[in-house]
């Protein structure tokens, strides 16, 4: 007799369906596990027994057969243990055979029967929505599983003999409830910053319409407190991007207590960081960090620290949205639809250009340093702002400077502006002006003929690409929606190519 359960095996944030099959028939004594598993799933074995045996239940003197079917497609995690042990439990009796037909399981089995959380419950639960299935999974991942929605049916049991009682109905397990993370109220103030209002300016901006900016200036000067306060003026996630941002974070692992958070996501990797922890990969691939910013912010402080395979490795997901990873065996993608936030110092030393300072190694410094980013990834990075040190009278003046919260109110406004001009063009996954298409930005930038003729001009002595054209309009349509204007004038487009003539600057010099 063969006993079947469903579980998942993950590609991507897509969770694929998986058939368990066990046999229990005569033969040699032991339990052997096909089906291309990896390592993780050959040790179920071990964790499988010793689980039962905690709940009181022994192995039969007879062979066991595991077939984790499809057989072609590898098998990766530690979540297939409980569908496993369940699976056995059906094959000795122990639960109603039946019992299992309607639900998807996944759960990792410790040694004492108890259940642990695993990776992805949340990308399970909507694929055992999308099958008419319910889900049995660990009692730590309910309130995850529970998002997924209202109308199927789910365990979260925290043992094997909690879900046998269910089953044979000496317990009820209830149904988990989807739990969130209280907002943050501790997030870094904008009101800390003294001076630099041309690079808060630019901070604004740059989270009015989702753009790309990169923060240039001598050390102490406030470019990683200003990247860091970006949260605070961000709105909240919506539904739906809250729903793509904690699929990724449950594939990855980090999603804390099963709790979801309508916070934007902020990322900032060391610059030690690996092409593959960037973009994604592994021997287990799993999503990078481009794809953990996700609908949020990915900082990258000294950016020229980074290694040049690893800045480059992000041109892809910047232009496209999405990052994927294509190996021999395996092909995944990962949505990367993130917002860019750099800073990096002018030159090796730090203080070129700063007033009164000399460097020893002279103009080769700053070339050297800056020839460490490639010219098609500045070309996709929409702000630039130099960042000047601090002076003493910005130090010691008394008036406190504007705190997030105002800041915070124009940028949602402008984003509800977006979003409203989006939806009506029928184009609601469209949500910032960043994201907007090529052909579409034309249409509704529009500028009047003085504005024509000032981006022609600007166009031609600064030898704008067509990528950096089309990213002066996306800027200059933000800054007229932060001034609540229909029609982009002169004025904001003179503002965007300010903030491209330092990344034209930038690339000449290197």
């Amino acid at each position: 007799m063969v006993s079947r359960v469903r579980t998942v095996a993950f590609q991507g944030i897509e969770a694929v369906p998986v058939d368990v099959q066990v046999m229990i028939a005569p033969g040699k004594v032991g339990m052997h596990i096909v089906g291309l598993p990896d390592k993780a799933v050959a040790e179920s074995r071990e964790r499988v027994q010793a689980a039962l045996h905690a709940s009181g239940l022994s192995m039969p003197a007879k062979k066991v057969t595991v077939n984790l079917a499809p057989a072609d497609l590898p098998k990766e995690g530690s979540h297939y243990d409980l569908p496993i042990a369940l699976c056995l439990m059906a094959g000795l009796g122990a639960i109603p055979a039946d019992a299992l037909d309607g639900f998807l399981v996944l759960g990792e089995l410790s040694l004492d029967g108890t259940i642990s959380a695993v990776a992805g419950a949340l990308p399970a639960a909507i694929g055992a929505n999308a099958l008419g299935k319910g889900l049995i999974c660990p009692h730590d991942c309910g309130p995850e599983a529970a998002w997924a929605g209202r109308d199927f049916d789910i365990l979260a049991p925290r043992s094997l003999i909690a879900i046998a009682n269910h089953f044979r109905g000496t317990q009820i397990l209830t149904r988990p409830e989807a739990s969130v993370h209280p907002a943050a109220t501790n997030l870094p103030d904008l009101a800390d910053i003294k001076g630099q209002e041309s690079a808060k300016r630019a901070l604004e901006v740059a989270a009015a319409g989702g753009h790309n900016l990169l923060l240039i200036g001598p050390p102490g000067s406030g470019k990683s407190m200003l990247a860091q306060r970006l949260p605070s003026i961000l709105p909240p996630l919506s539904p739906r991007e809250l729903l793509e941002v904690s699929m990724v974070t449950s594939i990855a692992g980090e999603l804390a207590g099963g709790k979801l958070t309508n916070r934007r996501p902020f990322r900032a990797p060391h610059h030690s960081a690996s092409m593959a922890a960037m973009v994604g990969g592994g021997l287990r691939i799993k999503p990078g960090e481009v794809s953990l910013a996700h609908n949020g912010v990915l900082f990258l402080d000294e950016l020229p620290e980074f290694s040049p395979a690893a800045l480059d490795s992000m041109r892809q997901p910047l232009e496209a949205g999405e990052c994927i990873i294509a190996r021999a065996n395996h092909r995944v993608t990962y949505p990367a639809r993130f917002q860019l936030v750099a800073a990096m110092n002018p030159c090796r030393c730090g203080m070129a250009g700063e007033p009164g300072y000399r460097c020893a190694r002279g103009p080769r410094c700053r070339t050297d340093y800056q020839a460490r980013i490639s010219g098609p990834l500045l070309d996709r990075i929409d702000l630039r702002i130099e960042v000047p040190a601090v002076t003493a009278s910005d130090l010691i003046r008394p008036a406190q400077a504007e705190a997030s919260a105002a800041v915070a109110e124009r940028v949602a406004r402008a984003r509800d502006i977006q979003r409203q001009r989006y939806e009506g063009l029928g184009l609601p996954h469209i949500t910032t002006n960043a994201n907007c298409t090529t052909a579409l930005i034309e249409t509704i930038t529009a500028p009047d003929a003085a504005g024509l003729s000032l981006m022609r001009d600007a166009a031609d002595k600064l030898g704008f690409s067509a990528r950096a054209y089309h990213r002066v309009l996306k800027v200059a349509r933000t800054l007229a929606d932060l001034d609540g204007a229909e029609t982009v004038g002169r004025i904001h487009l003179a503002e965007s190519i300010s903030y491209r003539m330092s990344a034209e600057r930038l690339q000449q010099a290197a």
